[in-house]
């Protein structure tokens, strides 16, 4: 089988460099421009299901790739983004001028730090890898668009690697991601791909 993973589109507080994890962000325009880009390049692929986060910029990207194929969308709650507490709706700025004691712990060990009044990443593999489980267990091409640190995470465990090593399979806006299961082995055939967001008449 075959497993998409896609982050959702762009929204304002991506481009305004703000930190979102759980709060509930619209795509921007340039959001569902990408999301509609992406949606053409996969409205090809065989696509059984398709799985959600319930934020609105994961579901929404997930309504226009599914205009091609008509799914019904399952929406998971444990594939919302970390929570990160204390820092949503900071920018990146604001937070390295606040909390550079904090961002030491975080770099130093990006596993078990957790955001203040929020999660770690460990507790968030933790949540999301049983519904990963269960949706390669249903050997169906499937789609799932979730976040950053979700998609990271996920990677992390296919990938076999520790956690603290989360930074080389983070992914990008409006990016596609295909792993091939076959014989109980996973292969990445593509990482973090935006493609998509650059061929001319999409």
């Amino acid at each position: 089988m075959q497993l998409i993973l896609v982050r959702h589109g762009e929204t304002p507080w991506n481009k305004e460099g703000r930190i979102q994890g759980t709060s509930d962000i619209e795509l921007s325009d340039t959001g569902i421009e990408q999301a509609r880009k992406l949606a053409l390049s996969l409205k090809d692929s065989k696509i059984e299901a398709i799985h959600a986060s319930p934020l609105k910029r994961a579901y929404r990207t997930a309504e226009i790739i599914n205009s091609f194929h008509g799914r019904n969308i399952e929406v998971h709650p444990e594939l919302m983004e970390m929570d990160q507490g204390d820092f949503e709706g900071l920018s990146f700025q604001e937070l390295l001028a606040c909390e550079k004691e904090f961002i030491h712990r975080w770099i130093a060990d990006p596993a078990s730090v957790k955001m203040p009044r929020g999660e770690s990443l460990a507790e968030l593999q933790d949540r999301v890898w049983p519904t990963v489980e269960k949706i390669i267990a249903g050997e169906r091409n499937a789609l799932v668009v979730a976040h950053n640190f979700i998609i990271a995470a996920i990677l992390c465990r296919i990938r076999d690697i520790s956690l603290s090593e989360f930074r080389s399979t983070c992914v990008d806006t409006a990016s596609r991601t295909v792993i091939r299961f076959r014989d109980g082995r996973a292969n990445i055939e593509v990482m973090n791909d935006r493609s998509h967001l650059t061929v001319p008449g999409l």
